[in-house]
C-alpha cells in the first residue's frame, strides 16, 4: 500500500514539474514576442519643416556672359551671389538635431540629376565628360535647405566637346522638371533620428489640386503637396531607399528626364 501512495506521489510529482516547464516555456515565448514587438522598426514618417529666414531677396547668377560650350575636363564657373553670405552659419530658433555643415551656408551645383556637390565660394570647379549636360545650381542653408525664390537658382546646359548622337539630352527648359537633392550620403550618431528631405522644383508648384511629389521611403508612400522642407523620422539603421516622383492632379507621372528619381542612403549609429 504505501508503495503505490509513494508511487502515486512521484507521478504526480513528474506531472507538477512538466506542467510547470510548460508554463515557463509559454511565459517565455510570450516574453519573446513582446519583445520583438518593442524592438519592431517603429513607423517611418515625415513632417513639414519650418524653414529659417526665407530669403525672398537672395539671388545667384553666373558673372559675365560665360560661355556653355565647355571642353572636356575641368571648367569653373564664376557665380554672383545677392543677398546671401557663403559660409555663414544659417541661423534658426528651435533648429532640430540634423546634419549641418559647419562651413556654412553653400551653393549646391547639380549636374544631369546626379547627387549634388557642395562649394562655399564663388568659383565652382566640375569636371565634364564630352556630351550634353544639364546643370543646376541654387543656394542651399548649412544644413542644406534650399533657398526657394524664383532669383535663388540657376538652370543651363551645357555642351562639352563635340557630342554624338547617342551623347544629346532632349531637354524642355519650359516643362515641369524636379530636382533631388536631400537626403544623401551616410548618416551617423544624432544626425540619424531626423533626416532632411528636401528637393527643387523648376517651372512648377506643388497644391491640392495640382501637382504633387510622391516620395517612397523604404517603401512606404507619401504624398507632398507643398514645396518645403521636410523632417523624415523612423527609418533603420543602414541602407535605406528614397524614391521621389512628380505627378500630375490625378497622380499621373509628370514626363520629364529628372522627374523619377531613387537613390539610396545609409545611417549608422
Amino acid at each position: 500500500m504505501k508503495i503505490k501512495v509513494i508511487a502515486s506521489f512521484l507521478i504526480l510529482s513528474v506531472m507538477t514539474l512538466s506542467c510547470q516547464k510548460n508554463t515557463e516555456k509559454k511565459e517565455k515565448k510570450s516574453e519573446k514576442k513582446e519583445m520583438k514587438k518593442t524592438d519592431e522598426v517603429k513607423e517611418i514618417s515625415i513632417t513639414p519643416f519650418n524653414a529659417s529666414d526665407e530669403f525672398s531677396d537672395a539671388s545667384l547668377k553666373l558673372k559675365g556672359e560665360q560661355e556653355i560650350d565647355l571642353k572636356e575636363g575641368e571648367s569653373t564657373f564664376k557665380f554672383d551671389v545677392e543677398n546671401y553670405e557663403l559660409g555663414t552659419q544659417t541661423e534658426i530658433d528651435n533648429m532640430p538635431q540634423i546634419a549641418n555643415s559647419d562651413k556654412g551656408q553653400h551653393i549646391h551645383v547639380i549636374i544631369d540629376n546626379e547627387p549634388y556637390s557642395a562649394h562655399y565660394a564663388n568659383d565652382v570647379t566640375k569636371k565634364f565628360d564630352q556630351g550634353e549636360h544639364v546643370m543646376l545650381a541654387f543656394l542651399s542653408r548649412s544644413y542644406h535647405e534650399s533657398v526657394k525664390n524664383e532669383n535663388s537658382f540657376l538652370v543651363r546646359k551645357l555642351k562639352v566637346g563635340e557630342p554624338n548622337d547617342n551623347q544629346k539630352m532632349d531637354v524642355d527648359f519650359e516643362a515641369e522638371h524636379l530636382f533631388y537633392s536631400r537626403p544623401k550620403g551616410t548618416y551617423e550618431g544624432e544626425d540619424t533620428n531626423k533626416v532632411l528631405l528636401d528637393f527643387f522644383l523648376v517651372n512648377t508648384d506643388l497644391s491640392d489640386d495640382g501637382n504633387k511629389v510622391l516620395a517612397r521611403i523604404n517603401g512606404q508612400e507619401f504624398e507632398i503637396d507643398k514645396w518645403q522642407p521636410y523632417l523624415i523620422e523612423g527609418m533603420p539603421m543602414g541602407k535605406n531607399t528614397i524614391e521621389l516622383q512628380l505627378v500630375d492632379e490625378n497622380d499621373n507621372p509628370v514626363e520629364g528626364p529628372f522627374n523619377t528619381v531613387k537613390r539610396e542612403i545609409t545611417l549608422k549609429k
